[in-house]
């Protein structure tokens, strides 16, 4: 089977530089660019962490800059979880100081019109830059196959009780998303909150040697400690599970849904509706991933690590 045709839109971030790391050693994928959006720390951090990361792996893949802020609100950021460099302090040496001179919803439409119905997004940050893409071009829905999101949640919230903080971001550009016409797979809390890694195993990583595996362990180091402050042991994984489901699913559990986002509520909004088994006979216009086999998981983070 040939490597899927992807974008990676993103707001590098903690989780967001693990999924990076997987994503260069995954066969299943052909990552054709790199879309950055302001989310965890402003555009200008993401964009230069994002640059850092490419030229880390020696990825030679071009890197093209977003949107600053949301559609309609003012921006929010998770410096607090991820520092506020969003590297948790991590410096990746920068000789590749530019980006392409494409904005990334024209990007993605260009690419969109070049692999003919068969390119699939990967977003795993706010889904700002797609919705700028869909709101400018019409047509663009029938060239993607597929969008594959970290973001959302049928139950709980991370960002406020109600919404996770991708979607919590920008609401309105993930309802747009949620109904342009692609299918969307929301690889959100429900899933992503099992996809934990033990200090153990983030040890185990490190064991391996190369310079990713070490930095695989030291730049989650932070979360790990933030975590603990709640009461979990370890690190949840959102990015790199929604990276592994992208590529292969086989390991995941998902269900066709109905999927809108609520926009006007005042202690609400952000929130993800999903109805999977209501009578309301919603449009199921995407599906929801609602549970992984960790020790699968785990064990297939191993195995691409020790790749490098």
């Amino acid at each position: 089977m040939k490597p899927i045709p992807v974008i990676i839109d993103c707001d590098p971030g903690v989780d967001d530089a693990i999924a990076f790391l997987l994503a260069k050693q995954l066969p299943e994928l052909n990552v054709l660019a790199i879309s950055v959006v302001a989310g965890n720390v402003s555009l200008e951090r993401t964009t230069y962490n994002a640059l850092g990361l490419v030229e880390f792996l020696n990825w030679d893949i071009p890197v093209y800059r977003g949107a600053s802020g949301p559609v309609f609100r003012k921006r929010v950021d998770a410096a607090d979880v991820h520092g506020s460099d969003g590297m948790a302090g991590i410096d990746l040496p920068h000789t590749r100081r530019v980006v392409q001179d494409v904005t990334s919803w024209d990007a993605i439409y260009q690419y969109a019109l070049e692999w003919k119905g068969k390119l699939e997004i990967i977003a795993i940050g706010p889904l700002t830059n797609l919705a700028m893409a869909f709101m400018k071009y019409p047509d663009l829905p029938k060239l993607i196959k597929r969008i594959v999101i970290m973001g959302g949640s049928t139950l709980l919230g991370n960002a406020s009780p109600a919404a996770e903080f991708n979607i919590y971001a920008d609401p309105e550009a993930a309802d747009i998303t949620f109904c342009a016409g692609v299918p969307v797979h929301m690889c959100g809390l429900d899933m992503t909150m099992k996809a934990l890694m033990t200090p153990e195993e983030l040890d185990s990583v490190a064991e391996m040697g190369s310079k990713e595996a070490v930095f695989f362990h030291d730049v989650v180091q932070g979360i790990v400690e933030f975590m603990g402050r709640l009461g979990i042991i370890g690190i949840n994984m959102h990015d790199p599970a929604a990276m592994l489901y992208a590529a292969d699913d086989s390991i995941f559990k998902a269900y066709p849904a109905g999927i809108r986002v609520e926009t006007k509520g005042a202690i609400t909004h952000g929130k993800t509706v999903t109805d999977l088994f209501s009578d309301a006979k919603w449009q199921k216009n995407g599906f929801v991933v609602m549970d992984i086999d960790r020790d699968a998981f785990v064990e297939r983070v191993f195995e691409l690590m020790r790749k490098y």
